[in-house]
């Protein structure tokens, strides 16, 4: 399965782009569309949009493999997008030790696209970005277009 126009436009949304390095809510060092620079990585002049979107297509699919690697429960186009979104903005770890994954794994894709919602803090503080995110995300999740 890959990543959708529909979750590729949401992610685009979310994310956003910035063409030089900025700290994200988390304090990254990021760039692009949201992604997280990694040691070895320079980019002192920035990028243009051509650039950050390259980057976002090898960023998606390290996404894309982590959701195929550890879902084992058969998915719908929505769900693998909004998973997917959600793998990206908060990284396959915590996907990985999720009550999100226990319970898409056991069957129960209504109490994971619950779980989709309690993702909206960084440590306790509750982002109001971070909310709507996870809102559009559960709306991907329960959608038959996508």
């Amino acid at each position: 399965m890959n990543f959708s126009a529909a979750g590729l436009e949401l992610l685009k949304r979310y994310e956003g782009f910035r063409s030089h390095i900025y700290l994200d809510v988390a304090g990254i060092p990021t760039i692009g569309y949201g992604h997280r620079i990694v040691a070895g990585e320079s980019f002192a002049n920035g990028i243009d949009e051509a650039q950050a979107t390259q980057i976002l297509i090898r960023d998606v699919h390290s996404a894309e493999q982590a959701v195929c690697r550890l879902v084992k429960a058969p998915l719908t186009q929505g769900q693998f997008d909004a998973l997917v979104d959600f793998c990206f903005n908060l990284g396959a770890g915590k996907l990985a030790t999720s009550t999100l994954l226990k319970d898409l794994n056991a069957g129960n894709a209504a109490a994971a696209a619950e779980q989709l919602l309690r993702w909206d803090h960084v440590g306790s503080k509750e982002l109001a970005a971070l909310k709507a995110r996870r809102q559009a995300e559960f709306q991907l999740w329960h959608s038959a277009a996508a």
